[in-house]
């Protein structure tokens, strides 16, 4: 590969230097991200027993944040190197792959306004899997936990999805201490509480569903998200609109930096 100095100053330093600290950031979220993921899976231990990582059946949180920090971090690098390098390969392997990335978000919120029907039962099946796996992996266990506090509800439909969790199932075999009861993030919340108590949703289905509305939440998680999203559909729009402006003032600085060094080298080579 060959890199050519120029004679000119023609190639913009506004341009080269505000993409290159644009992806700077890129780069050092998506290190931010890797790092967070490598340690929460060495405290697992499944960095030391990479079998571990197919015996979940739910959706382990983690991965998540190792895809999106790699995405980051190669994302950044390639923008940081091909804007100090002037490198058009690596500028355009950038531009590319943010343009990508943002006709899949297009067509995704498309896909689901059009579509919400499919959607919701998606999301439905989604939740009643990862209730299964509840108790397998502590950083999924939190992730129910803090959206079933959030959203004030239990379950996908309501309290009784517990039942697909062997530890919660009201089977007259269990010999679960949890048996006929739910987590406690189900439970409504007393302020005067200072510390947390965790046993609060045992044997509550075993008592009258009458009682329930005295102990927990029962209304399910799916009615609450969607009751959520109409409520704060500016705050969702406008965050969509924020991620899909940085992308595409990426593109244009990363546009504008390889037709800049296109001209260049054919004034160059000229």
């Amino acid at each position: 590969m060959h890199y050519y100095r120029y004679s000119s100053a023609e190639v913009s330093c506004w341009y080269k230097y505000l993409l290159f600290s644009y992806n700077i950031v890129f780069w050092l979220a998506g290190v931010a991200f890797l790092g967070a993921g490598l340690w929460a899976w060495s405290e697992k231990g499944v960095l030391s027993d990479l079998s571990k990582m197919t015996r979940l059946h739910g959706f382990d949180p983690v991965v998540l944040i190792l895809f999106v920090g790699g995405i980051m971090f190669i994302l950044g690098f390639a923008g940081c190197v091909g804007a100090l390098r002037e490198n058009i390969c690596l500028l355009k392997f950038f531009c590319g792959t943010i343009l990508l990335i943002f006709v899949l978000e297009m067509a995704v919120a498309v896909l689901a306004f059009l579509f919400q029907d499919w959607v919701r039962d998606r999301v439905e099946t989604f939740f009643k899997n990862n209730i299964i796996s509840y108790r397998d992996d502590i950083d999924l266990q939190n992730l129910i936990d803090s959206l079933q506090k959030m959203n004030q509800c239990c379950g996908a439909q309501g309290p009784n999805d517990w039942n697909l969790n062997i530890y919660f199932n009201c089977n007259s075999t269990s010999k679960s201490r949890e048996r006929c009861g739910v987590p406690f993030s189900c439970c409504l919340q007393d302020p005067a509480q200072k510390v947390v108590n965790t046993q609060c949703g045992y044997d509550i289905r075993n008592m009258s569903q009458s009682h329930w509305d005295e102990r927990i939440y029962t209304k399910g998680c799916i009615r609450a998200l969607e009751a959520w999203l109409p409520r704060n559909i500016y705050i969702v729009a406008g965050i969509f609109v924020a991620i899909s402006l940085l992308q595409i003032f990426g593109i244009f600085l990363a546009r504008t930096l390889i037709s800049d060094i296109e001209a260049v080298k054919a004034g160059y080579h000229f």
